[in-house]
């Protein structure tokens, strides 16, 4: 369950490992609180049932409606395992299912708390002693929980995200004509929001910028901080070497086009953007927070710095920049990490371990 099926990194995996999970041993359903979306369609189109379970507001009387029609639902299908995908769901779903004695109850953590709507936290706590278990995508996020909410590790399993290797792999592409005069081309591709610190990302490109005037930026990505940064991108004068990109449905060719994939958070858990951006033969730069380490090993698998270190940040892509034998055995590296170790077909297999070792648990 989750509260929609959009473009978001966590509705990314649930329609992935739904339709990846092994038909022989299991007969996914999705539940929704918003009908619509491109996974949503792609479920649709793979033969998954989808119910909709209408909550607009957890304080509103008709939760209790919403929550009888949901126990309904995994009654008459029999459903052995809830597993809830995202925050909203995870303060609904799981008490619900255990209210009616479904057998296995599992929540996800998929991002760090700070994030989750603050009056949702509390929730959170008691949802993390209802579950059998909560299913976390980086070592990071099993850290946090234990450290910072008391939750048992015995309760935590981990299951990496999965990239589509086939969709996302290298290619040479003509790059579009926007790209046509930059010797180099640095990128990111993520939701604007606050704690993606894009802020820094464009300062330490005017620094980067004023050493090597060939590079230009792309921020492929839609969200609340555009406007700021389209003001910090006018005061640093890079109108002409930086490009602002709508998300789209599909961004593999823009990975493709960049040469350098920078991802600047403050806060991260196991980036799918990331994964992708290694997928698809980008040298990476990466803040060294969250699950970032876990798929970027320094001087390896790609660059880390402290963020917000807009300085350190400009001199990582100079450097980069300047040693395209080294970018592109960092690139490489990448790649095949993915391949080997954060593919679809892994993290199905390991999703559908952890359902077959709790299911076996309540047999």
């Amino acid at each position: 369950m989750a509260q929609e099926l959009t473009q978001g990194g966590s509705e990314r995996q649930l329609a992935e490992i739904a339709r990846s999970l092994d038909r022989r041993e299991f007969a996914p359903h999705v539940a929704v609180f918003r009908p619509g979306g491109i996974r949503f369609e792609e479920l649709v189109a793979a033969g998954i049932p989808i119910t909709i379970i209408s909550v607009k507001s957890f304080g509103s009387p008709r939760i209790l409606g919403a929550a009888w029609k949901f126990g309904q639902y995994l009654r008459r299908h029999r459903v052995r395992l809830v597993h809830s995908f995202d925050v909203p769901a995870s303060v609904f779903a799981p008490f619900v299912a255990r209210a009616i004695g479904t057998p296995v109850v599992l929540s996800s953590q998929r991002a760090f708390r700070g994030l989750a709507p603050r009056h949702l936290r509390p929730v959170l706590r008691l949802s993390d002693r209802v579950v059998d278990g909560i299913v976390v995508n980086c070592h990071a996020l099993e850290k946090h929980l234990i450290d910072e909410y008391a939750v048992p590790a015995s309760k935590i399993q981990l299951c990496y995200n999965g990239v589509d290797t086939l969709a996302f792999s290298p290619r040479a592409v003509a790059r579009p004509s926007q790209l046509s005069d930059a010797s180099l081309v640095v990128g990111v591709v993520c939701a604007l929001r606050p704690e993606k610190d894009l802020l820094t990302l464009l300062k330490a490109f005017a620094i980067a910028l004023s050493r090597e005037s060939g590079l230009l930026l792309v921020v492929v990505g839609s969200g609340p901080v555009l406007p700021q940064l389209e003001q910090l991108r006018d005061a640093l004068h890079l109108r002409n070497r930086c490009l602002f990109v709508p998300s789209a449905t599909s961004v593999v060719d823009w990975l493709r086009a960049f040469d350098i994939f920078v991802l600047p958070s403050r806060t991260e858990a196991l980036s799918n953007s990331l994964m992708e951006a290694m997928a698809c033969g980008c040298a990476v730069i990466a803040s060294d927070v969250g699950g970032n380490p876990e798929l970027v090993e320094h001087g390896q698998r790609g660059l880390l710095f402290q963020p917000g270190d807009a300085e350190g940040l400009a001199n990582m892509l100079l450097r980069l920049s300047a040693d395209p034998q080294n970018r592109s055995r960092m690139a490489a590296a990448a790649r095949e990490f993915i391949e080997s170790r954060l593919t679809l077909p892994i993290a199905a297999a390991r999703m559908g371990e952890i359902y077959r070792d709790f299911l076996s648990r309540k047999s």
